[in-house]
């Protein structure tokens, strides 16, 4: 094992021995829980630096592992695979942790569950590390699941609290759905390719060998785990239920983690999905539907978390949909940038509800005074998302849009300008409410939170505006460093670069005219939109429909199969026990204790052997023939 390798093995495993610690501590010391679960991440994050600092230097590819089980088609390994992608999400996903755990040290402070609430965190940072190092296909199944589990977890934290349960459960319940068909592709992929090992499975997708119609078959069904963790339409329900957790864990679930794992999962397997033009025109289409879809839901929401729930589910149609196109970079670049900018948004969001005790965004108001590194933070945060230049988001949006334009994606293309729009008016309708115009209700006592939680806000507020400065150094920038073998980038054009800015800033310019200058009242243009007022704020109703099909079809569906439990399967086994019993019962009553019946029996049975034998074979009782 090389020493990347060796490093890329201990950055989860600290996170790990962090977990472990913590439960330790978790009843007797709580604020040694929270050091401990805060140094296993550090110590996390500074050995992926030293890993991105060594595949920036020299970018290559480092792979080792241990056999684990033989099967009978096939062997498993456990083990390590290092390369730009992998040191790439190294870094994001433990920076993002390290600094949701600084943050969580004022947020969380006093609450019961301190130090269980660090167990936690450092557990779902193991999972989420695992994921992105694992080296087969079984292997990342098993961190996928764990992660499942640690969202879990976290979002049903506060678990006295029925709507937490209630989302927790609902999280796991649809990730599920989403799981049953990934596996089922993974367990198609392996059999047809003979090994679970990525570098096999994509050197066996890029043969050809299997049909066409099969491979579409394999690729969709991993796709089913791309709908789950990164809530695509129509698994989507779950994660904006998934704001019930406290808020540190949504800006780690939305961000970095937990919906950035199907995402990832797309550009590890890239090979195999790009080998089915059919899936990806599926993925891009779903992609490009989920990102307009939530975007206009969020054009109506009131609560602050909600706003950033399905702005998260927008963005992740974005990655997707560019994946789907055979944008791989842009989807990856959009990815990191969208790490830093939403993670700033989510933490940002904590501050506001830390200072006024609501997530109503109606209630606050004129925080900008009371609270400025609050209110600049998620400025930028806000300018960065809807893709404003020289921000983060404009660098990474911009890759998409042309990456559409020059692969003739038209529909797409117009989508995602679109959904880019919707994002610019309902980020700033977020940020002009809560931090412009008069204090609120719930504003007049706020102030700006402790500096262990602003903190972090400054670092990803440098992130989100010079993050995006990475696809600058050279010709193809993050293209050469990130996509294996020849840089895939459409690069920047000024025509789209005019038109995306254009729209973004047509979407701030009318969010300002609403909430700030109300030259157009909100309840005007509330009441002017009629019905499409109250179908986005029901968000379609989708979550009626999977009601009234649990309801209905699902629990008719339970019901016969209930009865036919109780009827048929258990009926069967009453009918064996009673036929036996019955049997049971005439043999008793031939056990009568008399030795006279006994001798009469024996007899009987013994003349009716003879007389038996007498018909079959009369010659051995001297008849010539058979009795007559």
């Amino acid at each position: 094992m090389d020493k990347i390798s060796l490093l890329a093995a201990l950055i989860p495993a600290l996170p790990f021995a962090a977990f472990l610690a913590a439960a330790a501590f978790a009843r007797r010391r709580p604020a040694g829980a929270a050091a401990v679960s805060i140094a296993g991440t550090a110590a996390a994050f500074v050995l992926s630096c030293a890993v991105l600092c060594s595949e920036l230097a020299s970018p290559a590819v480092h792979a080792a592992g241990a056999e684990w089980l033989q099967l009978a088609f096939v062997n498993l390994h456990m083990g390590v695979l290092v390369n730009q992608l992998t040191a790439l999400m190294l870094f994001i996903v433990t920076l993002v942790s390290l600094l949701v755990q600084i943050y969580s040290l004022g947020y969380m402070r006093g609450d019961a569950g301190f130090s269980r609430f660090f167990s936690f965190l450092s557990l779902f940072t193991f999972s989420m590390l695992g994921i992105v190092v694992a080296d087969n296909l079984i292997q990342l199944y098993i961190f996928w699941e764990l992660v499942g589990l640690s969202s879990y977890l976290l979002i049903g934290f506060w678990y006295d609290r029925p709507a937490a349960a209630a989302a927790a459960k609902k999280a796991f319940v649809v990730n599920r759905v989403g799981d049953f068909g990934f596996l089922l592709g993974i367990l198609l992929l392996a059999r047809a390719a003979g090994t679970f090992d990525f570098s096999g499975v994509a050197s066996f997708a890029a043969s050809g060998a299997l049909p066409a119609a099969r491979v579409t078959l394999i690729a969709l069904l991993l796709f089913c785990g791309v709908l789950g963790k990164s809530a695509q339409f129509p698994l989507h329900v779950w994660l904006p239920d998934a704001m019930e957790g406290p808020t540190p864990v949504s800006a780690l679930i939305h961000a970095a983690t937990m919906v950035a794992a199907g995402v990832f999962m797309l550009a590890r397997l890239f090979p195999v999905f790009s080998a089915s033009p059919e899936a990806m025109s599926v993925i891009a289409g779903v992609g490009g539907f989920t990102a307009v879809f939530a975007a206009s839901i969020a054009l109506v929401q009131d609560d602050i978390k909600r706003i950033l729930a399905y702005s998260t589910l927008s963005q992740l149609g974005y990655m997707v949909m560019a994946m789907g196109a055979g944008a791989y970079t842009a989807g990856i670049f959009h990815l990191a940038m969208h790490a830093f900018f939403k993670a700033l948004l989510f933490l940002g969001a904590g501050s506001v509800i830390h200072a006024v005790h609501t997530n109503d965004i109606w209630k606050t108001g004129g925080l900008h005074r009371k609270m400025p590194v609050t209110s600049l933070t998620m400025l930028a945060a806000s300018l960065a998302i809807s893709g404003i230049f020289p921000f983060s988001g404009f660098w990474s949006k911009d890759e998409i849009f042309s990456a559409l334009k020059a692969g003739g994606h038209t529909y797409l293309y117009f989508a995602a300008v679109s959904a880019a729009f919707m994002t610019a008016f309902y980020m700033f309708r977020l940020y002009f409410v809560v931090f412009s115009g008069e204090p609120g209700e719930s504003s007049r006592h706020a102030h700006e939170p402790p500096v262990v939680m602003t903190a972090p806000l400054v670092v990803l507020a440098f992130f989100s505006v010079f993050a995006g400065l990475a696809a600058l150094p050279h010709t193809h920038g993050i293209a050469s460093f990130i996509f294996y073998g020849q840089p895939e980038r459409a690069g920047l054009s000024l025509p789209i670069a005019l038109t995306s800015s254009t729209v973004a800033l047509s979407g701030i310019a009318l969010a300002w005219l609403v909430y700030v200058r109300k030259a157009v009242p909100a309840a005007a243009l509330r009441a002017a939109s009629g019905p499409l007022y109250y179908l986005l704020k029901n968000k379609y109703y989708v979550d009626e429909l999977y009601l009234f099909f649990v309801r209905n079809v699902f629990f008719a569906l339970t019901a016969a199969i209930r009865w036919f439990d109780r009827n048929v399967v258990d009926g069967a086994v009453r009918l064996s026990g009673l036929a036996v019993r019955r049997s049971g019962d005439g043999l008793r009553r031939t056990v009568s204790g008399t030795v006279q019946s006994y001798a009469l029996t024996v007899f009987g049975g013994m003349a009716v052997i003879l007389l038996a034998s007498a018909w079959m074979h009369p010659a051995l009782f001297g008849f010539g023939g058979p009795l007559k």
